[in-house]
């Protein structure tokens, strides 16, 4: 009799691709992968209700949920509409008490609003003024795993982002941290696996750790 596989849905941080998972490897006799993708916000849609909306591309019952940084904090408000097998944030946050000082700021002073989202589809520009391998390796990623750049999009998504308001957390999180994330810093985050020089991108650089881990995380109870 053949094991009955666990499907694994995943989903990419703000503005990403689904092909940041492009590493990531399960065992296909144990686990099905299904990668989900943003949708463009409705006019003035809620966390709340754009994560149920969301939550319609979930084609089977008990489902492992996993979601890279914003994509983190989606798959815990999808949580609460469908039942999970396990849930698995990345380079992410649990709740508000988490974000970094500089994100309370911009929540508190409204300063979310002022970002120029409308640069997000100009990366050749960005690249025309770019010095030093760092900056031009960053550009490269972005322009390798960035697909969405709606004005609309990422104005809603860093708002969503800047103002979460979630509390307390689901119980039984499981939770992947770099120790060198530098858009949530570890010394915010507690109860956290952490990936030593992990990065905010450690899903991409770091897929080895989870090629190893992840089967061990899902099956284990």
């Amino acid at each position: 009799m053949s094991q009955e596989l666990i499907h694994v849905y995943l989903m990419p941080g703000m503005a990403a691709s689904p092909k940041i998972f492009e590493y990531i490897k399960l065992p296909e006799n144990q686990f099905e992968i299904h990668l989900l993708e943003w949708l463009i916000p409705i006019d003035n849609e809620s966390i709340t209700d754009y994560s149920r909306r969301l939550c319609s591309n979930i084609k089977h019952e008990n489902v492992v949920l996993l979601g890279v940084s914003f994509g983190g904090v989606i798959v815990q408000e999808m949580s609460k509409f469908i039942s999970v097998k396990k849930l698995i944030i990345v380079s992410s946050v649990k709740s508000m008490h988490e974000l970094p000082k500089k994100m309370l700021i911009a929540k508190a002073t409204k300063a979310y609003a002022l970002v120029p989202t409308q640069l997000a589809s100009k990366l050749d520009v960005f690249e025309r003024y770019a010095f030093g391998d760092t900056i031009t390796k960053r550009i490269e990623l972005y322009k390798k795993y960035l697909s969405v750049n709606d004005n609309k999009y990422l104005s809603w998504a860093i708002k969503e982002m800047v103002c979460w308001n979630q509390e307390t957390c689901h119980p039984d999180i499981i939770h992947i941290h770099g120790d060198n994330d530098s858009v949530f810093p570890i010394k915010n985050i507690k109860n956290c696996i952490v990936i030593k020089n992990g990065t905010h991108i450690a899903i991409i650089n770091k897929y080895r750790w989870f090629n190893e881990n992840l089967p061990k995380l899902i099956i284990g109870s």
